[in-house]
């Protein structure tokens, strides 16, 4: 999830729980954002892994480490209640763990005593619909209605508000069962979200002898496959060869171990491959993940060989695939 929905959904968890109280909501939500502040660790992460992006802060002890800090800084910065704050700023900091948890992101609640992820795989990690709508309730509450509304009015929109986000949530885990329940007998073992609570994909991933076969299917609610199954398979180790490639299977087996050394997104998600000759007569290979895309766009590895031979060329880029239902 983005941080404005983290920060949003924490802000409405802690009015269900205080009611419209600002000391506590402003803790409440700024605890629904902090697990992110992981992202400042970055430099330290290589050597201390357990500080990297969904690390130690999106777990139980890192989400009750900052509760208990803000129990004992907010009552001198706010006039409040130390139990209360701590309960509202835990409530915040588990509720980033669901959301996140809730997508296909996994978080290691239990960490450090246990690696165990917790992952549903039921929305996409950056929503840009729930995004819009994050950004724009933020605006609507803090400074359209802010001071200037009756109170009724302000409730009504935080009901409205509580109420969308708890249809979606529900939406989404409603979808990602009916399509699980659906798989079997298909030779999918996997599910993807997308953009849409309706539109789904669906995939197998098998790793014989060092050559990888992926097939993925484009699912929708209520209308089955309506696109695919496509596949591709390719050896992790490109084989040897010489020269340029004389088919699109060539490109692909040449390409994909080059991709999966340029990109960390390409060896680490679900991933696809195309390959195609261009206009200027040479192969170009693509391969993009299933996972990180946005608006019809995937991270993506693109591998150009030259028509005459010679080193090929390796660019990463957000790359529009051939085949739809990313």
């Amino acid at each position: 999830m983005d941080l404005f929905t983290h920060v949003l959904v924490a802000y409405l968890v802690t009015f269900g729980i205080v009611g419209a109280a600002p000391s506590y909501l402003a803790a409440g939500a700024l605890a629904g954002g902090l697990p992110d502040a992981d992202a400042l660790f970055f430099p330290l992460a290589k050597r201390f892994p357990i500080l990297r992006h969904h690390g130690i802060t999106h777990s139980l002890l890192g989400v009750t480490i900052v509760a208990v800090a803000g129990a004992l800084i907010a009552p001198h910065l706010a006039p409040g209640s130390p139990i209360v704050y701590f309960v509202v700023m835990m409530a915040g900091g588990c509720a980033h763990i669901l959301q996140d948890g809730f997508t296909n992101f996994a978080v290691p609640p239990l960490l450090p005593f246990s690696k165990e992820l917790f992952h549903l795989d039921a929305d996409r990690a950056i929503n840009f619909g729930t995004m819009a709508v994050s950004i724009v309730s933020f605006y609507l509450l803090l400074g359209i209605e802010r001071n200037h509304v009756a109170f009724s009015i302000y409730l009504a929109t935080v009901y409205a508000l509580i109420a969308f986000f708890a249809a979606y949530f529900a939406l989404r885990l409603a979808g990602r069962a009916a399509v699980g329940r659906r798989l079997a007998g298909t030779g999918f073992s996997a599910v993807l979200p997308t953009g849409s609570p309706f539109a789904w994909i669906v995939l197998s991933e098998e790793n014989i002898a060092d050559r990888v076969r992926t097939r993925w299917a484009r699912y929708v609610l209520g209308r089955g496959i309506v696109d695919g199954p496509h596949a591709v398979e390719a050896p992790v180790v490109p084989p040897p060869h010489t020269g340029a490639p004389r088919s699109a299977a060539e490109a692909l087996d040449w390409s994909y171990g080059l991709a999966r050394a340029a990109s960390g997104v390409i060896a680490s998600t679900y991933h696809f491959g195309e390959a195609f000759l261009s206009a200027a007569g040479e192969w170009v290979a693509v391969w993009y993940s299933l996972e990180f895309t946005a608006l019809g766009r995937a991270s993506a590895v693109r591998v150009r060989f030259p028509p005459g031979g010679g080193p090929p060329v390796v660019k990463s880029a957000f790359y529009r695939p051939i085949h739809g239902g990313v």
